[in-house]
């Protein structure tokens, strides 16, 4: 179906615990300024333009952040921001969109993507999302692979197979397995070899090809959801939504279909990538000075080095003598961690959770 249309559709349901203090249950990472001027849901939906258009943008998102992700993202039809009622993983995210782009426009290709990512620039992704498209349309699916930069062990991992395509830049291969996250001697092995890849977690296929997958590995999933398509854009859909969605189980679309798919294929681009999954992640995207101190609101460093100092309020952070450090400052938390150190922020959040400090989740 070459003339049928493009969708895509955005993953913005995370809760990014490893950004708080910043980042909480109402305003998680993707709907906050992290990076840049904008939000990250924001300027991910920005570098989709003009490739996809506004009018066939989808999110799916949370009950508990709607409201405010249709406010951050004005441009979009407001039906098009869906709600889930509760959590079950990406595998029913990907089930859900595809029905509803199915149903909106039969054959129809869909771009699936998270929200908190970062992609630089924007003419080598469109690139490499165009070369997806191609390969998606010809009825594969398809995946985004990154070229390991290091040996990192917090990435899923894609060793490639056969070579279909090399053009400007943009390879197109055979997925040969996806590899769950690697100890840091099999990353190192991983970088040597050459013919592994990051898991970007972006997708590409046909809405009506992706069913059909879904339905031959988990057709409980497809057949529990399908019966929505029958009140999709009535006032009714989203009571049906959360009747359907609560007993579904969860399971990621990794588990529940491109481990066990056959024809997977997969795009290395040329365009430079980060999940920002941590704070320890803006020092490769934030400006510092010629110690790299990265310094964002009343910031006073003396002699400090290879540190990251936020305030979000108007007390100032005065720190001497400071290395390889992140200090966050908000209105009622302050987070003080080691560089390196910061994926372990969620420990952090998860004890909160345990004695009942709601108010700061």
């Amino acid at each position: 179906m070459p003339d049928a249309p493009v969708y895509a559709v955005i993953m913005a349901g995370g809760s990014g615990t490893r950004f708080w203090p910043v980042s909480r249950n109402a305003f998680p990472k993707q709907l906050v300024r992290i990076i840049g001027e904008t939000t990250m849901i924001q300027a991910t939906v920005a570098r989709l333009q003009p490739l996809i258009p506004a009018e066939r943008v989808l999110v799916i998102t949370t009950a508990a952040l709607a409201v405010e992700t249709r406010r951050q993202l004005p441009m979009l039809k407001p039906d098009h921001i869906i709600a889930e009622p509760v959590g079950r993983d990406t595998a029913a995210c990907v089930a859900l969109a595809a029905l509803v782009v199915e149903h909106m426009a039969p054959g129809a290709t869909m771009i699936l993507l998270p929200a908190d990512q970062t992609i630089t620039p924007l003419d080598h992704f469109q690139q490499a999302l165009c070369a997806g498209i191609d390969v998606a349309r010809a009825g594969s699916l398809v995946t985004y692979g990154i070229s390991p930069r290091f040996p990192a062990t917090g990435y899923g991992y894609i060793k490639v197979g056969s070579r279909m395509s090399d053009v400007d830049g943009v390879v197109v291969d055979r997925v040969e397995r996806f590899v769950e996250k690697p100890d840091e001697a099999t990353a190192r092995a991983y970088l040597d070899d050459g013919s592994y890849r990051w898991n970007a977690g972006i997708f590409t296929w046909r809405s009506d090809v992706v069913l059909s997958e879904l339905g031959k590995h988990c057709s409980w999933l497809t057949n529990a959801l399908r019966p929505l398509t029958a009140v999709w854009g009535t006032p009714g859909f989203d009571r049906a939504l959360a009747e359907i969605y609560q007993p579904l189980k969860k399971i990621s679309i990794d588990f529940a279909l491109m481990e066990h798919a056959k024809d997977i294929c997969v795009v290395t681009g040329r365009f430079a990538w980060d999940d920002v999954g941590s704070w320890d992640s803006l020092y490769d995207h934030l400006p510092g000075d010629e110690k790299k101190v990265i310094a964002r609101g009343d910031v006073l460093a003396i002699d400090c080095a290879d540190s990251l100092f936020m305030s979000q309020t108007k007390q100032v952070i005065a720190a001497i003598g400071v290395e390889r450090m992140s200090v966050i400052v908000t209105d009622d938390a302050i987070l003080i961690v080691p560089k390196g150190k910061s994926q372990q922020v969620k420990q952090a959040v998860e004890r909160l959770k345990s004695e009942g400090r709601t108010d700061l989740l």
